[in-house]
């Protein structure tokens, strides 16, 4: 299989925001899809970073995890098995679109990944039974873990994120 050209789009509502949309082959046995080739995906991120990090969550239905983000992560991400519905929100206050969010619904049939720029914050609830939620981590240095990361409250009402439920399960820092 030879790789296709991946479809970008920028958020309806936040410029910095990118929807890559890779392209899938299917048949028979099931689909296969590029999802990262340094020369089509380093065109988003500046020059001096690289990918150095990938992680997997594995949530169940009604986990919510999020909103965190920090001020030097770009992250690539998406839903490798399961349903989500993905959320970024521009924490920079002195942009334009300061507390906006946007959403969208990401699954293992349409295999959308978000690419999220530093200082932005992102969050996810599970809408499926199970779902694996895939980030590959772009950044200098070492990296911002927990303590150093920014965590806004999910349902902050200066955001007004409509999300799927009003009870989700959370972890403690999220609540």
């Amino acid at each position: 299989m030879s790789f296709k050209e991946i479809v970008v789009e920028r958020s309806k509502v936040i410029d910095e925001i990118f929807i890559i949309k890779p392209s899938v082959s299917r048949d028979l046995r099931g689909s296969i899809f590029t999802s990262y080739l340094k020369s089509s995906y380093n065109q988003f991120i500046p020059c001096d970073i690289e990918y150095v990090h990938d992680k997997f969550a594995v949530s169940r239905n009604n986990v919510l995890r999020g909103l965190h983000g920090d001020n030097k992560t770009w992250k690539l991400i998406t839903c490798v098995y399961g349903e989500i519905f993905q959320v970024v929100v521009d924490n920079r206050p002195e942009s334009r679109t300061y507390l906006k969010w946007d959403s969208w619904v990401i699954n293992d049939k349409n295999n959308i990944q978000v690419l999220v720029p530093p200082n932005f914050v992102n969050g996810y609830y599970i809408l499926s039974e199970n779902a694996v939620f895939y980030y590959k981590l772009a950044y200098s240095g070492e990296y911002h873990d927990v303590q150093k990361q920014v965590v806004l409250k999910w349902n902050d009402p200066r955001i007004g994120i409509k999300w799927p439920t009003d009870s989700p399960i959370l972890q403690n820092r999220d609540k």
